[in-house]
């Protein structure tokens, strides 16, 4: 090989070089690259979700008998005999009436869930179980329900609904818990239910 020959090789194996480097350094950062994740970015949580850092307070029945945990700061008001605790796209419904036994799964399923879908806008039935809480046993109905309308847009979403009906010396007390389908509040209203307690 001849000197000229090798000048030659030399500068084509230093334009590689050159070439290889840009590449490289370009792939390790730049446009192309991958933007390390905000440890401080606000989480986004699906419409209807409780946060975790909600306070509880206890709601004692007018008339006595028991006793049950709501969100504190939710509105309260009167509805058909019920009272009623909201928050933007989340309630929860409690009633209380005399009862001479316990509802069972068994009934539950042969006339309570067709009396729901016969008074419930957009009633689609879920299941029918048997829960514990330390209050005692109590019988679980979920569905799906038209939601109220939107007051802007008059459009209604669809809310998941958990009602839990329990029974204590003659006296039945009934937790609806309702929220847009989707929302993650199992942790909450696992706590609502969780907090009955009886005083008579």
């Amino acid at each position: 090989m001849t000197y000229r020959s090798r000048r030659r090789g030399f500068a084509a194996s230093a334009v590689l070089l050159a070439l290889c480097a840009t590449a490289c350094g370009s792939s390790s950062s730049g446009a192309g690259s991958t933007p390390a994740p905000n440890p401080n970015a606000k989480e986004s949580s699906p419409p209807g979700d409780i946060p975790d850092n909600q306070a509880f307070v206890r709601y004692t029945s007018p008339g006595g008998g028991f006793s049950v945990k709501v969100p504190e700061g939710w509105a309260q008001r009167s509805s058909g005999g019920a009272v009623v605790f909201t928050d933007k796209l989340n309630a929860i419904r409690i009633e209380s009436h005399g009862a001479a036994a316990a509802l069972t799964a068994t009934t539950a399923r042969r006339s309570e869930v067709a009396r729901l879908a016969g008074s419930i806008k957009g009633f689609q039935p879920g299941t029918v179980s048997t829960v514990s809480r330390k209050a005692g046993t109590a019988v679980r109905i979920t569905y799906l329900a038209s939601a109220p309308a939107n007051p802007v847009t008059g459009k209604a979403g669809t809310d998941a609904v958990e009602r839990y009906a329990f029974f204590h010396k003659g006296r039945a007390v009934v937790l609806t818990l309702s929220g847009p389908k989707g929302a993650d509040n199992v942790d909450p209203w696992r706590l609502v239910t969780d907090s009955l307690r009886w005083s008579g």
